[in-house]
């Protein structure tokens, strides 16, 4: 007789004979529960046995059966210590269809766990756990898409119970590195790649969810878990979708994309960073950029650190910034356009940490910034990142480093926009103290860049100076403007460097202008009605008085000698004309107006005499120097030095308008071989000024003398640009103290034929002061190093035996009543008490 024919419910291929019976006769113990033979064995199994069994329906396509379920809840709630049986048995019977690839139970057993866990809070829901863990790491080890997301999704409902109860051996280390595998799916059909990456991202915000609070779990802040997690989600943030979905009823979050799902999940993990996780946190996203060269890109960098800063707490985020200074040191042997992005990105760091916690790294932002300025000059003139140039030193790209140097002074004005008042203060004195002050820091730049290093090292630094400054407004000029700022500023100005006295004039420009003016006086014209200009004039404040009565010689006598300057351009004057004009409006009381009356008339006459000159510095002298008359007369509102200054320009349209800044300060300048006519009715008469001024109650006196500057050794000092011209002003100083000229007879006749020779001397004074400091200049650069140090330790010697003399001579030993004192050579005696001669007020 044949056997009888069963329905295949294994899922397998049909297998012949015994073989097929016994297959079938398994399934049906599985999973159908009725009469006979299957019936009977049924019913010695244990209750909660049968209680699973029985909510299996005999189609996997009925899905699971509702009112079983509820019956082995309710059952589970009853009896709380059957709850880890029944998860292993769950767990067993799960294992087994997914070894039979039945994954219609599958499930079916994974959505029975899910409830299971909803409504199981006792106290032995640990051992429950455990068996649920062990089957979701069955599902996420299989090889099937389906069964890897179904298993995910049960862990991320199970991350977002609270548990009643801890767990003192649970381990998630697996979790977070399948998660991560996942993340980096390359599944070859996309629809179904994206679905694996987005399951990952869900596992692992799962994983921080249940982890990063709970203290007896291992801490997920470590490096060995940051280093899988951090990657995995940058590398899911730097991917684009591949293809526009098309609009069909989804749901929002279906509808979301695995970057938009990574940022979210990226930021949750960053905002529950601790103050001791940040540096965990942030170090593996340096990597990332590092491995994957993202730097050079510099716009996904900067998004996930602008994600960070936004995500982190405020208080910590100069935490962040620290180690991205650390970074960019780290690199900084490293090429050019990397460098450039690290700075980049701390452009956009740093403006928004000094919106909320400014926190101690502000001078370390500058400082870093300032040293990284340096080596770029460095590497661009020595074009190596050593030391000493070799044959595996990388090759440097001078355009590249030039982008990076502007890179760093637009993030040093970026974040110093971003200061309040009192710190932009500080962070402008901390720069003003790096650059190679002339006189007082002659060590300038490095022993392989020379002079030339020195300079960019001036001019780059004042840059950012002048970028710190943009913007800047203070109430208080005396704070804006101190001494310890103010003298090492104007020192630049005499610099032979024209670039130099530029920045530095626009530095004084952007402090001194607290309304807005400056671009008011630019072009350089004569206006007969400056109302047009609308210029925003207040009343200066004590503290504005103050200033100038401290500092105002000293501010006229550099513009005096800025404007002598051979080297100076269109630019140079349109500056001189605005910095004159914003004193005149910001900071002029009557006293300072007179002062500047007198320095425009001592202008106009230094042009008149300075004939070696070249023609156009002259011309442009002039045109200054009228147009500043012309501004002053209209502020002070007197009517008859308004029609003077009037005359004057009037006349030197018809007769020398090469004297005006229409046609002397413009890029084509209309100036003459040869300055003729320039007299008479052309030129402003000073005792006319005063006379019209003395009527309006200003200082006649005053107004009628000369302003004659007065050289000090600070402007001499300002014209040193190297170690060479330091010493060769010690040396002058050393021969006109020389033992030889204090011998030469004083009684010298002057005659005739003296002042002749002086004036036949005096020629090529100039010539022969520039060989004598060349010849200085090249023995400091090429002489041993043992000669300099002898040379020097000579003229030390001499030093301190001129001030032996002058102890000896000046410092007596006092005298006692008895005995004697040596002074060193010897013992002299001692004046008697009964011999000395007292003031009458001390006898009595």
């Amino acid at each position: 007789m044949p056997l009888p024919s069963f329905p295949n419910f294994s899922g397998l291929p049909d297998f012949p004979g015994p073989r097929r019976l016994l297959l079938d006769c398994s399934t049906l113990l599985d999973h159908q529960v009725g009469g006979g033979v299957c019936g009977c064995c049924g019913a010695l199994r244990p209750r909660y046995k049968r209680l699973v069994d029985n909510i299996f329906p005999e189609d996997p396509e009925d899905g699971l059966v509702k009112a079983n379920m509820e019956k082995l809840t309710f059952y589970a709630l009853s009896a709380p210590e059957k709850l880890d049986r029944i998860g292993a048995y769950l767990s067993e019977r799960l294992s087994r269809d997914v070894a039979r690839h039945r994954y219609g139970y599958v499930c079916i057993a994974m959505e029975a766990l899910d409830q299971l866990l909803m409504a199981c809070h006792c106290q032995s829901i640990n051992l429950f756990v455990e068996s649920f863990l062990t089957m979701v790491r069955k599902l996420l080890e299989a090889d099937k898409p389906n069964l890897q997301i179904l298993g995910t999704n049960s862990f991320v409902k199970f991350a977002n119970i609270e548990e009643d109860t801890p767990s003192y051996h649970r381990s998630y280390d697996f979790f977070v590195s399948r998660f991560s595998e996942m993340c980096h799916s390359s599944y070859e059909d996309p629809d179904i790649r994206t679905k694996i990456r987005m399951a990952g991202i869900r596992g692992l915000q799962g994983v921080v969810r249940k982890t990063v609070n709970d203290e007896l779990q291992a801490n997920i802040w470590d490096p060995q878990h940051m280093d899988k997690i951090v990657p995995s989600l940058l590398f899911n943030l730097q991917q684009e979708e591949v293809a526009e979905r098309s609009p069909s009823p989804e749901t929002e979050k279906d509808k979301e994309s695995p970057v938009e799902l990574t940022e979210r999940c990226f930021r949750e993990l960053l905002g529950r960073a601790a103050y001791d996780n940040i540096k965990n946190a942030v170090k593996p996203v340096l990597m990332h950029l590092d491995n994957h060269s993202l730097w050079e890109g510099k716009t996904f960098a900067v998004r996930c650190f602008k994600i960070i800063m936004y995500s982190i707490q405020t208080q910590h985020s100069h935490l962040v910034i620290q180690q991205l200074l650390g970074h960019l040191d780290a690199n900084s042997k490293n090429s050019a356009r990397v460098r450039a992005g690290i700075v980049e990105v701390i452009s956009e760091a740093a403006v928004i940490e000094a919106s909320g916690s400014i926190g101690p790294t502000v001078l370390e932002v500058f400082n870093t910034l300032l040293k990284q300025l340096r080596l770029s000059v460095d590497y661009e003139l020595t074009g190596s990142y050593d030391s000493f140039a070799n044959m595996g030193s990388k090759v440097i790209k001078v355009h590249e480093e030039r982008q990076l140097q502007e890179s760093v002074i637009k993030t040093i004005g970026s974040f110093a926009n971003t200061l309040p008042t009192y710190q932009r203060s500080e962070v402008m004195l901390f720069i003003i103290g790096k650059i190679p002050v002339p006189g007082m820091y002659p060590a300038l730049g490095s022993a392989n860049t020379g002079v030339e290093g020195s300079r960019m090292i001036q001019i780059m630094l004042l840059k950012s100076l002048l970028q710190v400054t943009a913007g800047f407004q203070s109430t208080n000029i005396l704070t804006a403007l101190p001494t310890s700022f103010l003298d090492p500023l104007l020192s630049f100005t005499l610099m032979e460097d024209a670039e130099i006295r530029l920045l530095v004039l626009d530095i004084l420009i952007s402090i001194i202008d607290r309304h807005d003016n400056r671009h008011k006086f630019s072009p350089v014209r004569i206006i007969s009605d400056i109302s047009v200009l609308k210029l925003k004039v207040d009343k200066c404040s004590r503290q504005d008085n103050l200033f100038m009565k401290k500092h105002s010689q000293r501010l006229y006598r550099h513009i005096y000698l800025a404007c002598k300057e051979e080297s100076s351009v269109q630019r140079h004057f349109e500056s001189l004309h605005m910095l004159l004009g914003l004193i005149c409006v910001e900071l002029a009381n009557e006293e300072v107006v007179v002062d500047l009356i007198r320095l425009a008339l001592a202008l106009q006459d230094l042009a008149l005499t300075e004939e070696a000159l070249p023609i156009y510095t002259r011309c442009a002298i002039h045109a200054l120097s009228a147009a500043y008359l012309n501004l002053i007369s209209q502020l002070t509102t007197v009517p008859t030095f308004c029609q003077h200054v009037h005359e004057v320009i009037e006349s030197r349209k018809k007769l020398v308008p090469f004297l005006l800044p229409e046609d002397v300060l413009i890029e084509s300048s209309k100036i003459p071989e040869k300055l003729e006519n320039v007299e008479g009715e052309v030129l402003f008469v000073q005792s006319k000024i005063a006379e019209m001024l003395g009527g309006s109650g200003y200082n006649t006196e005053r107004l009628a003398a000369p302003y004659i500057p007065q050289i000090t050794d600070e402007d001499r000092l300002s014209k040193r640009k190297s170690i060479g011209d330091t010493v060769s002003l010690q040396l002058e100083m050393d021969s006109r103290n020389s033992p030889e000229k204090e011998q030469r007879s004083t009684a010298e006749q002057i005659t005739f034929e003296t002042l002749k020779q002086a004036i036949v001397d005096s020629v090529n004074v100039e010539e022969l002061e520039k060989e004598r400091r060349r010849q200085v200049v090249e023995r400091f650069q090429n002489a041993p190093f043992e000669e300099i140090a002898a040379h020097c330790g000579a003229r030390a010697s001499l030093l301190q035996s001129k001030l032996n003399q002058i102890f000896e001579i000046t410092i007596r030993p006092p005298p006692s009543p008895s005995g004697s004192v040596g002074n060193g050579h010897g013992r002299t005696r001692s004046i008697p008490v009964y011999e000395m001669d007292f003031p009458d007020l001390c006898v009595y």
